[in-house]
């Protein structure tokens, strides 16, 4: 239980450290930087300048069991975030049926552990039967383990229970997650409004149903003191709404994820499924406007917005296949994609993907520093590769990357200092 990574790149978004370096572990805890000297005993990884960083966190990951395990299930899921170097993640609460009962909660986080690659931290449905109607018991689910409160892929669409779940979680400290489109605006569409959806023919509502209903909820938590969580955020006009409102002291966060920062709604193509996604693909004036709001600190967190879907739900005609796409396990490459261009330094994309998504669960995770629990993550910064469906692992592969060339790929993954990939 004692390894010593030599000779690696340590990145450390909370202290500020990128530089050469080597990092102790005893006993699944970070024991030391730079020691000078380790124990005889201890298993050596040969770094060769890899970069070395605390473990991805991520913030919204769409679960298929209970209810949906041929789709996907806590096992290949676990399997999926070790090899994308995520050792925590946060899962939604509309699974079938919904996480809106303690027993439900606490069965998610037992059976995940039971696997050993990954923690999982379920969400609490923030109403019944993530319906929309009557809040749930949230401080049941609290106490069970509820990290947060959302109905999943879902807005939360009657502005007084929206007002009621934001004023109830408050008392426990937790946010409210809401999907940020108003769902009188975006039922039936499948894209865009613009040009693109036109020629497709394809059903679409505007991007600004987004900004419309970031509004309303900034409003409701300024009114009730209540913390909202935008996620995903994927239009310019939002993110104004956001940077504005976080500007006046308004409890407001935000996270993305890598389609809204990396493709526009041009990949599409011909009524290319496995770019349907919710809320779907914008503009590139919207995907430079995401980059930007990444890059001043607008957005706290980048996560995977992991959607698994099989065959079937995405072998259909555009207007009928099942929004979503698989990331946990491209969420590195992908956002390393805005580092090489420069549009992100390496460390603000590492905070965005571990430190500052810690510090809204206010959890005990990334970071690299004595005593910090040895969930780590290394990766080599250069290696290029190319993503491809066919490749991933699990049931589901419908990525809106597959065929996307890209340079950084994990190499190792290791969870409370057990190595789980590589």
């Amino acid at each position: 239980m004692k390894t010593l990574f030599r000779d690696v790149r340590l990145l450390d978004p909370v202290s500020g450290r990128d530089s050469p370096g080597s990092l102790l572990v005893v006993e699944g805890r970070i024991a030391a930087l730079d020691p000078a000297e380790a124990p005889s005993d201890a298993a050596v990884i040969a770094g060769n300048g890899l970069c070395l960083c605390p473990g991805l966190i991520d913030l919204r990951v769409g679960l298929r069991e209970p209810g949906e395990e041929h789709k996907e299930s806590l096992a290949t899921l676990a399997a999926r975030a070790a090899a994308g170097g995520v050792t925590t993640l946060v899962a939604l609460p509309d699974t079938t049926p919904p996480l809106d009962q303690p027993a439900l909660v606490e069965f998610v986080s037992r059976r995940a552990a039971s696997f050993g690659f990954v923690t999982v931290l379920p969400m609490g449905a923030a109403t019944k039967g993530c319906a929309g109607q009557e809040l749930a018991e949230m401080g049941l689910l609290r106490e069970a383990g509820a990290v947060a409160f959302s109905d999943g892929r879902r807005a939360i669409a009657d502005a007084r229970t929206m007002r009621l779940a934001l004023a109830y979680a408050a008392t426990f400290g937790a946010m409210v997650v809401q999907h940020p489109e108003e769902p009188s605006l975006t039922a039936g569409a499948v894209a865009t409004e613009g040009l693109l959806a036109s020629s497709l023919g394809l059903p679409a509502s505007p991007a600004a149903a987004e900004a419309i209903l970031v509004a309303r909820d900034i409003r409701l938590a300024e009114l009730t003191g209540g913390h909202v969580h935008f996620s995903p955020v994927s239009t310019g006009e939002a993110l104004s709404l956001i940077r504005a409102a976080k500007a006046r002291g308004v409890r407001v966060t935000c996270d993305t994820a890598p389609p809204y920062f990396d493709l526009n709604e041009t990949a599409i193509g011909e009524w290319r499924t496995y770019a349907r996604l919710s809320p779907p693909l914008r503009s590139e004036a919207d995907r430079l406007a995401v980059l930007a709001a990444l890059a001043d600190g607008t957005i706290d967190a980048i996560v995977s917005d992991h959607q698994p879907q099989d065959t079937d739900a995405k072998r259909l005609p555009f207007a009928l296949a099942e929004p979503g796409g698989v990331g946990v396990e491209t969420l590195l490459a992908v956002t390393l994609t805005a580092v090489h261009n420069g549009s992100l330094s390496l460390l603000d994309a590492i905070a965005l993907l571990t430190s500052r998504p810690a510090a809204l669960l206010g959890i005990d995770a990334g970071r690299l520093a004595p005593g910090a629990p040895a969930d780590l993550c290394l990766f080599d910064l250069d290696r290029a590769w190319q993503i491809r469906a066919d490749d991933l692992i699990g049931p589901s592969r419908n990525t809106p990357f597959d065929g996307r060339a890209v340079q950084g790929r994990v190499v190792g993954t290791w969870k409370g200092g057990v190595r789980v990939f590589g």
